[in-house]
């Protein structure tokens, strides 16, 4: 049976471009199984995704590449989501989403960060992009954190869907909350055009 090496834990404050390739196929993990990787392959982070019949949300939960749990993300009836620290139920909340715009060529979130003696929530992340594309850009105020791409090759007609790149940008934006926020993004296409993701992309 095939493993996956545990990569190195990256820093909470990036000093250069990150890319890491983003895959429900990638060898090691089971498939279904969300997972980051670095160049070499190494699983730098990965999303496990639970629903349960007997509770209205569905939960995911991110990991590294130990194994560790490191944010707890569930989903609620009304489409927002929030994300807890660890895999120890909805104690320590980190971060709320709501969903703004959610059509064919463009999803769009606002994040909210919960810090302690905090009034008002104000936003302070937007992601944006379209999800049959696996193309989106995160922002925090104007400056962009991070973006998903297609891995475009040369002459190549059709793009596959099922493996994308994701480069974060230097800053001191933690990189599993960078992961938390693409992968809710993943999963709030349309429901209608779920069925299109198995299709490529003509160039």
């Amino acid at each position: 049976m095939t493993t996956f090496t545990p990569a190195p834990t990256h820093p909470a404050k990036l000093p250069i471009p990150i890319d890491l390739f983003v895959s429900r196929k990638h060898p090691g993990l089971p498939r279904g199984v969300l997972g980051f990787a670095d160049s070499s392959g190494n699983i730098v982070f990965r999303v496990n995704r639970q629903s349960s019949k007997s509770s209205s949300k569905d939960k995911m939960v991110l990991l590294n590449s130990a194994g560790n749990p490191l944010i707890s993300i569930y989903r609620h009836h009304d489409g927002s989501w929030q994300g807890f620290k660890g895999n120890d139920g909805e104690k320590d909340l980190i971060f709320k989403v709501q969903r703004i715009s959610n059509k064919f060529t463009k999803t769009e979130l606002e994040v909210f960060l919960v810090t302690e003696n905090q009034g008002d929530l104000t936003c302070d992340f937007k992601v944006k992009g379209c999800h049959f594309q696996r193309s989106c850009t995160i922002y925090k105020g104007d400056s962009i954190v991070a973006q998903t791409s297609l891995m475009h090759k040369l002459r190549q007609i059709y793009v596959r869907r099922s493996k994308f790149r994701l480069t974060m940008f230097p800053g001191s934006v933690d990189p599993a909350l960078i992961v938390a926020f693409v992968a809710i993004f993943l999963v709030n296409g349309p429901k209608k055009f779920l069925v299109l993701d198995k299709f490529p992309i003509s160039i």
